[in-house]
C-alpha cells in the first residue's frame, strides 16, 4: 500500500472522497523537534504517575508547567492543524493521547504495531491497565480501516478477551485486519502478544462507514 494511501485521502475519485462528515485534513508534518518534544512530554507523563513529590517540589512543578502552558498557549491551532496524530514514522503517530507504538507493516491485509505500555500505562502490579489495551486495539482498528482501503468508519463496538497479564516496559506486538464487510459494516479482529508469540489479549471490533455527512 503507497504512503500516500496511508496519509493523503484528500485526492482521487474513489471512495476516499467520502468520508461522512470529517473535513478533508492535509497532514501536517512535524518539525525537526517535534518528536524530541512529545518524548519529554511522555516522560513527564511517566514521573507523574511514579514520584512521591515534597510539597515545596510540587509548588515549584505547578508554577513551571504553567509557565509551559503559557508559552503554549499562543500556538493553539484548529483540530487538522497540529502535527500531533498525524506524524506515522513517530510512536503514537506523535499524539500523547496514543500509545507510543509504531508501525511494522500498514497493508490492504493488514496492520502491525511493536511497541511498550509504559509507567503511564500502568493498572496496578506492572500489568497494563485493561483500558489503555482497549485503546491500542480501537486506534488499531481505524488504521487497519484505512490500510484496507476503506472510508473513515467508527467504532460500534470493541469485545476485548484479556488472555494474560499484559506487563508494561516490555516490548510487545499487535496486529490486526478486517475479516469480512457487509455493506458499511467491517468486522475486524486483532491480537496483542508477546516475543515468543504468546497472545496477551485478543479483540473484535465492528467498525461502521460513515454516511454522508455523519459526524
Amino acid at each position: 500500500m503507497s504512503e500516500q494511501l496511508q496519509t493523503d485521502t484528500t485526492t482521487g475519485d474513489d471512495v476516499y472522497e467520502h468520508h461522512g462528515g470529517f473535513p478533508m485534513f492535509t497532514p501536517v508534518k512535524a518539525g525537526p523537534n517535534y518528536a524530541e518534544f512529545v518524548e519529554s512530554l511522555r516522560r513527564l507523563q511517566d514521573l507523574a504517575v511514579s514520584t512521591h513529590i515534597p510539597d515545596d517540589v510540587v509548588e515549584e512543578a505547578i508554577a513551571r508547567i504553567d509557565a509551559l502552558s503559557e508559552m503554549l498557549e499562543p500556538h493553539r491551532v484548529p483540530e487538522g492543524k497540529s502535527p500531533a496524530g498525524f506524524n506515522t514514522h513517530l510512536p503514537g503517530r506523535g499524539s500523547l493521547l496514543l500509545l507510543p507504538w509504531q508501525y511494522e507493516k500498514r497493508s490492504a491485509d493488514g496492520v502491525r504495531l511493536r511497541g511498550k505500555f509504559r509507567m503511564f500505562h500502568r493498572g496496578g502490579n506492572r500489568a497494563a491497565h485493561g483500558g489503555t489495551i482497549a485503546l491500542l486495539f480501537d486506534d488499531l482498528f481505524g488504521m487497519v480501516v484505512h490500510a484496507s482501503g476503506h472510508p473513515i468508519a467508527r467504532t460500534g463496538y470493541l469485545h476485548v478477551n484479556y488472555r494474560k497479564v499484559t506487563p508494561i516496559e516490555t516490548e510487545l506486538v499487535v496486529e490486526g485486519r478486517v475479516d469480512r464487510v457487509e455493506g458499511r459494516k467491517l468486522m475486524c479482529t486483532a491480537e496483542l502478544k508477546d516475543l515468543d508469540g504468546n497472545i496477551l489479549a485478543d479483540c473484535e471490533a465492528l467498525m461502521i462507514q460513515l454516511l454522508p455527512g455523519q459526524p
